[in-house]
């Protein structure tokens, strides 16, 4: 079993918080964990992604070839479709619908969507919307993403949880609630 999974977004937007969830999942469940580090501007608007490779084998790079991206996983549908080059043929592209507004020239919003539909495995979902159904903030759109993205992780949304609890518990219990409410709701969209 192995995953390759290019994590994309704009900073500020918690790629790096869904990164340390999957990998505290996957050391959970004995895997081996590479993550290359993050390229872009980590400041608050601008692009950011990060390659993450999780595996029953042993890993021998950090870095995902073209072509061979088991996953995108982004924040943001223009930066999802920047990194439909590294998707492997049969690779699902999981991305919000929601669009981050960062430079004067974004396309028209209806032109990415239909991009990213156009694709042969694609979720599109509204992260903004579905965080609101659960009462969590929109800081929470990053878990929404991941909980998305579980069912075809290899890992059980239990696991996830867990994971997702020591990740957060220095925070407190009402921020770790609150994140996995968001990441069942996730995780629920993309089961239906």
């Amino acid at each position: 079993m192995k995953n390759d999974i290019i994590l994309a977004g704009v900073g500020g937007q918690g790629i790096l918080s869904i990164a340390t969830v999957i990998g505290q999942a996957a050391l959970t469940e004995g895997w081996y964990l590479k993550q290359a580090e993050v390229h872009g501007m980590s400041q608050r608007g601008g692009e950011v992604q990060s390659h993450l490779r999780i595996s029953t084998e042993p890993i021998h790079s950090d870095l995902i070839p073209q072509g061979k991206a088991d996953l995108i996983l982004s924040l943001e549908p223009l930066e999802a479709l920047r990194y439909v080059p590294w998707l492997a043929p049969d690779g699902c592209v999981i991305t919000s619908s929601v669009p981050f507004l960062n430079i004067p020239d974004y396309p028209e919003i209806g032109e990415v969507h239909a991009a990213v539909k156009a694709l042969p495995r694609h979720i599109l979902l509204d992260t903004d919307a579905l965080v609101k159904e659960v009462n969590a903030p929109v800081q929470a759109a990053n878990m929404v993403l991941l909980g998305a993205a579980i069912p075809m992780l290899g890992i059980e949304l239990e696991i996830v949880k867990e994971a997702l609890q020591k990740v957060f518990a220095r925070k407190s219990e009402a921020i770790v609630q609150t994140n996995i409410r968001a990441l069942e709701a996730g995780y629920a969209y993309a089961c239906k």
